[in-house]
């Protein structure tokens, strides 16, 4: 923690100092609104919604299955056969298993869902990085700071936010022309 603390310190010194002794100019974004505005991002937090709404069904579906065979075998139970009991047992303790190791493999931390949404993001984000540094090098900024982490207050004429999205939307347009050529 202390550490922690020393570092940030050093850190803000740093910037500081190299700000009020060269003439950097730093910029920054609020990622928070690229993020709500862009349709790319709308696009894949919907396929992932969608994902887990089918994912959720078949995890329904299991599990009314389960209930189903549990009850019957409650229903049952006493007037059956111990072969019978056994064999119901194993297949209520299996479908279990089925479903937690489903639940595990679908929406767990390394679960395809959680695979899939880090996909889309790395994909999006690897975009806005090109459109932040294309737009660094343009207007020859030295810094630019996400804004929606930590930026308390900045003046307006340093928000970069507009001309980052559209950049991004110059990518957009330019993707669709590349995939409406291909086909």
């Amino acid at each position: 923690m202390i550490l922690k603390k020393i570092t940030t310190t050093v850190f803000a010194v740093q910037i500081i100092s190299s700000i009020l002794f060269a003439q950097n100019k730093i910029g920054f974004v609020q990622s928070d609104r690229i993020r709500t505005e862009l349709e790319e991002f709308k696009e894949a937090e919907s396929q992932l919604q969608l994902v887990l709404r089918q994912a959720n069904m078949k995890y329904q579906t299991m599990a009314i299955e389960l209930d189903s065979i549990r009850q019957a075998f409650e229903t049952q139970r006493l007037m059956s056969s111990p072969e019978w009991r056994k064999e119901k047992e194993s297949e209520i303790a299996s479908r279990q298993t089925q479903l937690q190791k489903f639940q595990a493999d679908v929406a767990g931390p390394e679960g395809s869902v959680y695979r899939m949404q880090m996909q889309l993001e790395m994909e999006i984000l690897q975009k806005v990085k090109r459109a932040v540094d294309k737009i660094a090098a343009v207007k020859k900024i030295d810094f630019i700071i996400d804004g929606s982490t930590s930026l308390l207050y900045g003046d307006p004429t340093h928000d970069l936010t507009d001309d980052v999205l559209l950049e991004l939307r110059k990518y957009s347009v330019s993707d669709k022309k590349k995939s409406s050529n291909k086909n």
